[in-house]
């Protein structure tokens, strides 16, 4: 397995990857074994043979990804203003990418809320921090339109 992975390289040191149910940079890769840091730097050892035998998810291989976030807003508010607000906090961070343009369509009725669904992409190394920085934006520009962003409640009803 460590021939393998040295010689067809479908991972390399530097890489984000998740193998054998192990998210970490690689440190190293020997015919043995392949060292991990973890995401708060703790170091994982993986047996070749359970990085070749499994599914090896690597994060780092191309240059862009694809943000995914699903924004609710209240049955009340207006979907058009709603939209128009996310499309442009998206859209205004340097971060995001024009082409392919984001996907921003109203995909779900919840029970307390009407769910947007927002795709867009940017750089890879941008990918944690640019997900993490919409969302807050998004919630704060939502709040400055006056858009309800609902929470569940419940409502009981006491017998007399």
């Amino acid at each position: 397995a460590g021939v393998m992975l040295i010689f067809f390289r479908p991972i390399k040191t530097g890489d984000f990857v998740e193998v054998d149910g192990e998210m970490g940079t690689v440190k190293s890769i020997n015919l043995n074994f392949t060292e991990l840091a973890s995401l708060d730097n703790v170091q994982i050892i993986v047996p070749n043979s359970q990085v070749w035998g499994n599914t090896i998810t690597n994060y780092s291989i191309y240059p862009t990804r694809r943000a995914e976030w699903s924004f609710g807003v209240g049955y009340g508010a207006n979907l058009k203003t709603a939209e128009d607000v996310i499309r442009a906090t998206i859209t205004g961070d340097e971060r995001t990418h024009e082409d392919p343009a984001i996907f921003l369509q109203v995909t779900n009725l919840n029970d307390s809320s009407v769910d947007f669904l927002a795709r867009a992409w940017c750089n890879s190394s941008d990918y944690f921090a640019y997900k993490a920085d919409i969302t807050r934006k998004v919630k704060e520009a939502l709040d400055e339109a006056g858009v309800d962003i609902p929470f569940p409640t419940r409502t009981i009803v006491q017998a007399g």
